[in-house]
């Protein structure tokens, strides 16, 4: 545990060093985030008042919609990219033969990133709070109930989508359905009640769909922990049994990987 923890603490220590030495991108960062906020501001005067999902208004609505669905899929992408990077650079055979268990090796040269998306969703809530004056009424401790189930999932996706770059080279699919599906039916900038009941039953299926739920009721809303019980009960479900499936599933690919020389294949 104190090795893992000493890796962890230096590899953190590292990416940070990297990323003061590259401030401009933290400017560039702020300019999409402020840029992305003003766009759905301004859309949401636009439709107007009169249109209160949930009972909400809409800019806080699309808010944490776009911010938990951006987190996730960023996270997912970090770790897609941690593989990448080894297979393309040729170091992920070397890293192989160092002490260090290969899952968890995967998720150490990812965490700096998962972390600098959790900072970035933080930062984008508050921007939308202190700048664009968004409504809420936060409960906080059934904010951070939400946020780490979110957490776990966010890992869990993270997680298989360096599984599938591994085992046969397609973790860009996972972030293409990210991208291309679940936003649609996760309810990032419409409510799924809207959907037709066959895809409304699809949605409900969408881990992502209860952590943006959830934290939208949490944060804007501010309902205890008791009123959300039933959507910490499913967002806990979820997350125990899709981390240790993503881990093993992680753990199994690089073993057939290295036993079958497929490591570096990319």
């Amino acid at each position: 545990m104190t090795s893992t923890l000493d890796k962890l603490f230096a590899i953190l220590r590292r990416d940070l060093l990297t990323a003061i030495r590259h401030r401009s991108g933290f400017v560039v960062q702020l300019v999409g985030v402020f840029t992305e906020l003003a766009a759905f501001y301004f859309l949401s005067r636009a439709i107007g008042p009169g249109f209160r999902p949930g009972g909400v208004e809409y800019f806080p609505f699309l808010l944490v919609g776009t911010g938990v669905y951006t987190f996730f899929v960023m996270s997912a992408q970090a770790f897609l990219s941690a593989v990448q990077e080894a297979q393309q650079t040729g170091t992920l055979e070397v890293l192989m033969t160092t002490s260090t268990a290969p899952a968890e090796l995967v998720i150490l040269s990812s965490i700096s990133a998962f972390a600098g998306n959790l900072v970035n969703l933080l930062v984008y809530l508050f921007a939308g709070v202190a700048v664009f004056r968004a409504s809420i009424h936060a409960n906080f401790l059934s904010c951070a109930a939400v946020l780490i189930f979110s957490l776990a999932i966010a890992l869990a996706l993270g997680i298989a989508a360096a599984t599938l770059q591994v085992a046969f080279q397609k973790g860009s699919a996972l972030l293409w359905l990210l991208g291309s599906g679940l936003w649609f039916l996760s309810g990032t900038m419409f409510p799924i009640q809207s959907l037709p009941r066959p895809l409304e039953l699809l949605a409900r299926a969408v881990p992502l769909t209860y952590a943006i739920d959830g934290m939208r009721r949490a944060l804007l809303e501010g309902q205890p922990m008791t009123a959300m019980a039933p959507t910490l009960a499913v967002l806990a479900g979820f997350s125990v049994v899709l981390l240790p499936l993503a881990l093993a599933g992680l753990s199994l690919s690089l073993r057939r990987a290295r036993q079958d020389g497929t490591l570096s294949f990319y």
